[in-house]
């Protein structure tokens, strides 16, 4: 089982105790530290080396925004929980690559959720040391807000994705998401080798395409198993059908 050494930072004495409460739960959990503001979590950290941070926000001398900035600055980065009573900093959150952003009262399968983020975040980094490297240009994985917390989504877990406007949605195994971006921007993020435009709007995982039907008319259209079919744009009628070998 993977494990990891954990810090908890928090200014308050009795909410440190509860996390450490909640963490003796966990066995994925290995507490290693605890500090009460930014500057002596930074000066732990460095020594401790952990692989999580439960970081609160409102704390004196520096607080977890400023902390998480910080500690992201490390050659071994730590994986960062923002455990916090405002709700106000998900977007700031978001643009730091926290791994979840965690509202107090804090319960325990609350905190269970945010830790199997944490391991998967790690298993996936081993995982890709571990395989040939290519040139880095492509996406393997996107951050998207969703309510008060901050979801990581893996490039491939992306079944389709549809523009909304300045938008996009992006669908997954019976769930969707919106990431602010372009149909354009988010193209050029994904391997062309996994990934399709079909359609102006639409762009396509492509070992979920199972078949193409001519509706007549020039009107062509991508079929996504047996209930999804996706009009294919005429601009793009070309590059699918050589999926088909035509």
């Amino acid at each position: 089982m993977t494990q990891l050494r954990t810090m908890i930072v928090d200014d308050e004495p009795l909410a440190i105790e509860r996390l450490e409460i909640l963490c003796s739960e966990l066995a994925a959990i290995e507490i290693v530290g605890t500090a009460n503001d930014g500057v002596a979590a930074l000066r732990l950290a460095q020594q401790l080396k952990p692989d999580l941070i439960l970081l609160d926000i409102g704390m004196p001398k520096m607080d977890g925004i400023n902390a998480a900035r910080a500690l992201g600055l490390m050659e071994k980065k730590p994986a960062i929980v923002l455990v916090t009573a405002y709700d106000n900093f998900a977007v700031e959150a978001f643009d730091l690559d926290v791994i979840d952003y965690v509202l107090k009262p804090v319960s325990g399968e609350r905190l269970g959720r945010a830790i199997t983020r944490a391991i998967a975040g790690k298993d996936a980094a081993a995982a890709e040391q571990a395989r040939p490297q290519n040139d880095g240009s492509y996406a393997i994985e996107f951050w998207v807000s969703h309510r008060a917390e901050l979801i990581r989504i893996a490039a491939m877990d992306i079944e389709r994705i549809e523009a909304e406007r300045d938008y996009m949605r992006l669908h997954t195994a019976g769930r969707s998401y919106l990431l602010h971006q372009t149909i354009s921007a988010l193209e050029q993020r994904l391997n062309p080798q996994q990934f399709q435009r079909i359609h102006r709007s639409h762009i396509v995982r492509r070992d979920l395409i199972t078949g193409l039907r001519h509706e007549g008319g020039g009107v062509w259209h991508a079929l996504l198993g047996e209930e999804i079919s996706m009009r294919i744009g005429r601009k793009y009628l070309a590059d699918v059908k050589r999926l088909a070998g035509k």
